[in-house]
């Protein structure tokens, strides 16, 4: 079995697009085609250019898993997102089928596969987003804090984030949620540094997490966790990355968890938006706004290739 690259590392640039799928006969046809040689074609990039650590993964959100793979079971969990309205903030809902997620150390390889994604799909697709990431300086968010340090370990990141067991169909898959976040960055500029690290849950300079008796209830790193029913934490593989127009006054993160269940994504954004089991709201929610919110499914690298058998 062949996995997506799902679990790696987030890359210095980075290249989201959602497409939507247009009407027309030969829509599912060519999607399926493109889709079926996705995988000859990121690796010929990667082997042309070993040193980039290029790759990029392919996703299916349910309304279009429902008009390509009319015959074929849906994963467990694929549904379409519906919006976390709180009591302050919504983690909205926003439309999307096909979600492509391409990362590289050079940012020519982003635009070269991107660029064949519209040759390619152009005609029988939309444009619905597209967002260019950067890494920031020590993998920091916009907002100056290390971002990623609660991932999972890279020796037990993939039995976070790809499918197991208990969907037998799509064992090695992956369910990827992906939200575009805007910072008021002058707001977040008027707090001091201990200010912001209470927001976060951690220190600004060395990425430390502070101790429970300085650490606020409503921090990030508090309310954002998810458990099971035992009161375990569960965990999701995030590739999050910085965004900005700076001339726009746009600063931003694109978030994107990877996850063995969706429910475990919910979770996290249920306890942010809704508050958690102590009613504790994500303070970090002042200060950023979703723009967007799509789910989809990475279905594993054997499943893409076998699309052009049918």
């Amino acid at each position: 079995m062949r996995i997506q690259p799902v679990t790696s590392h987030p890359g210095e640039n980075a290249l989201f697009i959602v497409l939507g799928l247009a009407q027309g006969d030969s829509v599912v046809e060519k999607v399926k085609d493109f889709a079926a040689n996705f995988s000859a074609l990121t690796r010929s990039l990667s082997n042309r250019y070993p040193e980039s650590k290029f790759n990029a993964t392919f996703g299916f959100s349910s309304n279009a898993w429902d008009i390509l793979f009319p015959e074929q079971s849906k994963p467990q969990e694929l549904e379409t997102f519906q919006e976390i309205k709180g009591p302050k903030y919504t983690a909205v809902s926003t439309p999307g089928d096909l979600f492509f997620h391409i990362r590289a150390d050079r940012q020519a390889l982003c635009y070269e596969l991107g660029s064949i994604i519209n040759e390619q799909l152009g005609k029988v697709t939309y444009p619905i987003d597209e967002v260019h990431g950067f890494r920031y300086f020590d993998g920091r968010a916009i907002i100056g804090f290390v971002d990623g340090t609660e991932n999972p370990e890279p020796v037990i990141a993939a039995q976070w984030a790809l499918v197991g067991s208990e969907d037998r169909e799509f064992i090695g898959g992956s369910y990827a949620f992906i939200q575009k976040y805007t910072h008021d960055m002058e707001k977040w500029r008027a707090l001091s540094d201990e200010e912001q690290e209470k927001v976060i849950g951690r220190k600004k300079f060395n990425d430390i997490e502070l101790g429970d008796d300085e650490k606020p209830l409503t921090a990030h790193n508090v309310v954002s966790k998810a458990h099971d029913a035992e009161g375990n934490e569960l965990k999701i593989m995030r590739a999050n990355m910085p965004f900005s127009n700076p001339s726009k006054n746009e600063y931003g993160t694109f978030f994107i968890g990877y996850s063995r269940k969706f429910s475990t994504t919910r979770q996290m954004l249920e306890n942010m938006f809704l508050g958690n089991e102590q009613g504790h709201l994500d303070r970090l929610l002042d200060f950023s706004t979703a723009q967007t919110g799509t789910l989809f499914f990475v279905p594993t690298v054997d499943f893409l290739d076998d699309l052009g058998d049918e």
